[in-house]
């Protein structure tokens, strides 16, 4: 098996398990990214280039952000003086050590198979477009609506409520 594989995989796992031990939920959707991106150098160094693009994309994109407008969105931070003491250089160490694994896998992986010409079949972006769209069409469309459902869903458990009281109701209350 690929050393460059193997490294990746660690560090997914590694990466993965951090995100789910974090109280802070930004700290856990950081692990998470670092995840992702293992599991795309994954796909990456057994000869699926574009496999690895779309992961980087839309999960390590796309969701990654979704998750973290609902985690704004949401309001889940402590006290001010816990989130300082939370987001110090100290928080960013391990998942930069975890990054630049990665990044010197991807050089790695770049420097030892330059023109992949080892690949036994690709699949272009027409394939995945044609496929998406006709034969995967309805479980694109339920994702779809499933995500609508999820920030729908966030944005009422994140809302304030406001107490509408009369006029005359507000007065009594104050004295």
């Amino acid at each position: 098996m690929n050393v460059l594989f193997i490294v990746s995989s660690v560090v997914a796992v590694i990466a993965s398990a951090m995100a789910i031990t974090r109280r802070n939920a930004v700290h856990a959707l950081l692990f998470l990214i670092v995840s992702l991106m293992g599991v795309s150098m994954m796909m990456y160094t057994i000869g699926a280039p574009y496999a690895a693009v779309l992961e980087i994309i839309v999960y390590a994109g796309a969701i990654m952000m979704l998750f973290v407008f609902t985690v704004m969105m949401l309001n889940l931070s402590v006290s001010p003086e816990d989130e300082k003491r939370q987001t110090g250089f100290k928080t960013w160490i391990f998942p930069m050590v975890l990054g630049a694994i990665l990044l010197g896998v991807m050089f790695l992986s770049f420097l030892s198979n330059p023109s992949w010409s080892g690949l036994q079949q690709t699949i272009s972006p027409k394939q995945v477009g044609t496929l998406m769209f006709s034969r995967y069409l309805l479980p694109v469309q339920i994702a779809g609506v499933l995500l609508l459902a999820a920030i729908v869903g966030a944005y009422y458990l994140g809302r304030t409520r406001k107490r509408n009281l009369h006029r005359y109701l507000q007065n009594t209350e104050e004295e």
